[in-house]
């Protein structure tokens, strides 16, 4: 663990607010949801955050998850529970993607997927507000990340997931010491399991966005971006769509930069992409609604967005719309085309959400909704070693004649 964690700091965490409502709710208790039903949202004294970091303090620290402390709301260090967040790279895509496309791999993160910033987050504040037992839905990642922290920590942890989640994601919860169950539904029907126990007093529930500080975790990828673009911003941004929980971390962290005077009023365009098997965002982005009904009979191979409905839907469609960007539906062949292009032209392994991603960009330039020349970052949002691959059947018998002219 980078020594960098273990300094004091100074507490700039102010409140918590409903994110619907602007309600105020005090920092340091225990909260789910807003009285309203709403995600809250952290606030921090950025003006004591200004007086006490720099961009050139920050710079010089090791470009791990926790150089931005001063951001983020954990405030006893030893409460920190940490396998190795790194800063994730930019990947060149040019042949794949193209010359001014970046992907920002976030399966370099541990259990491979960027899951890991909202939850380690997200338990490092559950064991300093005393939380001992934990449930969750999960397509997968999330699941996997919650397991390793919250084992690591010695929080007890229940994971229910749908029964369509990849078997690699159900073995790697269990491994990493969760109880986990399938559910014969969708996430959101493992979510009303879970929050039917959190009301009976059972566990506390971590469902996406029903506590504050998954969100601030994901943040870290929008002031990641900040920092590695010299401080001024991609044109566009292609986000993995399902909870939305890192595109309103984003929105966000820009939000608090520009408090901070460290980047300008410029926002990239932000582009929410779902399966068109599963698109509840696209279908309330392009009816002009603030909030997106559930999608029925959900089904796409990028399971990670196969989220039926979103608490934070209106959070989503909210930065799209003052982003200037759009909500992209993109078919499962065309997610699977773009994986083996990405890997095939630019040696780059793509999560089938990654590979959403590149399929949404070239649909908009094509829509001439991103212009080729922009500067874009796609998210990779895990490893694609966890998902299934075409079969390599291949085979040479060295006893026998080879004509190594036909390999």
């Amino acid at each position: 663990m980078n020594e960098n964690i273990h300094t004091d700091r100074p507490t700039f965490v102010t409140h918590l607010e409903c994110s619907l409502t602007g309600e105020i709710y005090p920092a340091d208790q225990l909260h789910g949801l807003s009285a309203a039903g709403r995600p809250l949202l952290v606030r921090y004294d950025l003006d004591a955050v200004g007086a006490a970091l720099t961009r050139d303090t920050l710079t010089a620290r090791p470009t791990d998850m926790w150089r931005w402390r001063e951001m983020l709301p954990v405030r006893h260090t030893e409460n920190i529970v940490s396998l190795g967040e790194i800063e994730t790279p930019l990947i060149p895509i040019p042949r794949s993607g193209g010359t001014n496309v970046l992907v920002k791999d976030e399966g370099r993160l541990p259990t491979g997927s960027f899951k890991a910033r909202g939850l380690v987050m997200a338990v490092a504040m559950a064991r300093e507000l005393g939380v001992t037992k934990i449930a969750m839905p999960t397509n997968g990642n999330a699941g996997a990340a919650l397991a390793a922290y919250a084992t690591r920590c010695g929080i007890e942890t229940i994971v229910l997931c749908p029964e369509e989640t990849p078997e690699i994601n159900v073995r790697e919860i269990a491994a990493q010491g969760a109880r986990v169950w399938r559910v014969n539904g969708q996430i959101d029907d493992c979510g009303a399991i879970v929050a039917r126990g959190a009301a009976e007093g059972r566990w506390f529930d971590f469902s996406t966005l029903k506590e504050p500080y998954r969100i601030e975790g994901k943040k870290t990828m929008g002031l990641e971006l900040a920092a590695q673009f010299g401080w001024e911003l991609p044109d566009a941004i292609f986000y993995p769509t399902g909870g939305g929980t890192g595109l309103i971390g984003m929105w966000k962290a820009f939000d608090e930069l520009e408090a901070l005077g460290w980047i300008g009023p410029k926002r990239p365009r932000m582009y929410a992409v779902q399966a068109s098997g599963c698109a509840p965002i696209v279908r309330a982005y392009e009816a002009g609604e603030e909030h997106a009904e559930r999608w029925e009979d959900a089904a796409t191979v990028a399971a990670g967005i196969r989220v039926p409905r979103a608490v934070g839907d209106f959070l989503i469609l909210r930065a799209v719309r003052a982003s200037g960007g759009a909500a992209l539906a993109v078919g499962d062949p065309a997610i699977l085309a773009a994986v083996d292009a990405a890997a095939r032209q630019d040696g780059l392994l793509l999560c089938p959400e990654g590979g959403a991603t590149l399929t949404a960009y070239h649909q908009a330039v094509k829509a001439g909704l991103v212009d080729p020349d922009e500067r874009v970052v796609l998210f990779n949002c895990a490893t694609g070693l966890k998902y299934p691959m075409p079969e390599a059947p291949q085979w040479l018998d060295r006893h026998g004649d080879i004509d190594l002219s036909a390999l």
